[in-house]
């Protein structure tokens, strides 16, 4: 017994001494690349969020180190273990939307006529984010705005690879919009919605139904910080924010190839812009290029970045990164005419800055309504921290009340 007891004090000495000291290592080594600019308000609280973020990241990793998970798992339980139990003022029900998960929400207070729907795809690099994860802000618009929410549970890489993730967002949406009699809904006033990967299976499911003559016809897309090509890591935003919490440039390149290919091999090339021909990107220029970003917000240290052609193999890899479905920033004008009036929100410090002003400059040029909000101030994520306490930030709160 005391052979046994001597072993656990000493198993738990050297855990305790291994994760102080990855997580000196992990602290140096991200703040030494990280950057909090002077615009950001309440900056302490976003360095707070980020040492968080960071110590979790290095537990999960020492669980994986010593075989017990793997980190992807222990960071998703950590995400979605807290709940926040009933609402007084929302009936709540999970459901499964063509075997996808989805949790909907339906104000409780009457209304003298159908309600709006809005169909919500969460944030989290496809790899994370869940039901629980954004059930704070669901549950703030369906109240606020008085509207049927139905937010999507779709599967996450790196196991479940793309196209899952938008097929799982897309067969849900036309599941809802079929059976809308259910849920008190106008068919005339459904609405996609995402943050962040949110965004970009939003701007694809919206491009997919614009063409679907047998259901209605949809009523709006709500785009918060969208992720929406993965031509060019070196827009202006992707320079100047490199290193903006609560997302790297690094970071928005390794979750996309996880998504597509389930591994991030690939990444140095897609950094650097070498795994696109550049036949093929300069085809895309007139989407994909900083010449369609307004001259203000190139101001903050961007250089513009050389052209680099790319070898046979890498571009095999990657090719799917000319899909739509996957980068919607590269649909034809004929489908991009077709879409409903949009909402995008971008934030000044954060790496996707650039692909919501380039859609914006897309939708406007095809003759779509854009409504644009920009929060000067803001960072990426910055929506999903309205209501956390003491960590809330002002920006958030603006950002929730422009979209509601």
């Amino acid at each position: 017994m005391a052979v046994v007891y001597t072993l656990l004090v000493l198993f738990l000495a050297v855990f305790v001494a291994g994760f102080i000291l990855l997580v000196m290592g992990a602290m140096n080594f991200d703040f030494s690349n990280s950057e909090i600019p002077p615009g950001v308000n309440e900056s302490v609280k976003l360095r707070i969020i980020h040492v968080i973020l960071i110590c979790r990241a290095v537990v999960g990793k020492i669980l994986e180190n010593i075989g017990i998970c793997s980190q992807v798992s222990f960071v998703r339980y950590m995400q979605g273990r807290k709940t926040l139990g009933v609402d007084p003022k929302l009936f709540i029900k999970d459901l499964r939307f063509e075997k996808v998960p989805v949790r909907i929400y339906q104000p409780k207070v009457p209304s003298a006529s159908q309600r709006r729907g809005v169909m919500f795809f969460h944030g989290g690099g496809w790899v994370f984010g869940s039901l629980e994860t954004h059930e704070k802000l669901c549950r703030s618009i369906a109240k606020e705005s008085e509207s049927v929410v139905v937010s999507v549970g779709y599967r996450l890489a790196p196991e479940h690879k793309y196209p899952a993730a938008y097929e799982d967002c897309l067969n849900a949406t036309i599941h809802f919009m079929k059976n809308i009699e259910h849920y008190g809904v106008d068919p005339a006033n459904v609405i996609v919605c995402g943050d962040s990967a949110g965004g970009n299976l939003a701007a694809a499911v919206s491009q997919t139904l614009a063409g679907r003559s047998d259901l209605p016809r949809l009523r709006a897309q709500i785009l918060i910080y969208p992720s929406l090509q993965a031509l060019d890591f070196n827009l202006p935003s992707y320079q100047q924010n490199r290193g903006v919490p609560l997302l790297f440039r690094e970071r928005a390149a390794f979750y996309v190839l996880q998504y597509l290919n389930g591994d991030a091999s690939n990444l140095e090339e897609v950094l650097d812009g070498s795994h696109i021909p550049i036949d093929i990107k300069l085809n895309y220029r007139k989407w994909v290029s900083p010449d369609n970003i307004p001259e203000k917000f190139k101001v903050r240290g961007y250089k513009p970045h050389v052209l680099l052609d790319c070898t046979t193999e890498v571009f095999e890899t990657v090719k799917r990164f000319c899909e739509p479905n996957l980068c919607p920033l590269l649909a034809e004008d004929a489908v991009v005419q077709q879409l409903p009036e949009s909402f995008i929100l971008t934030c000044e410090y954060d790496v996707l800055r650039d692909d919501g002003l380039l859609y914006k400059k897309r939708l406007e040029d095809n003759g779509v309504r854009v409504t644009w909000y920009h929060l000067e101030d803001g960072f990426h994520g910055v929506i999903n921290s309205f209501n956390s306490d003491w960590l809330s930030f002002s920006s958030g709160k603006r950002g929730l009340n422009n979209i509601v």
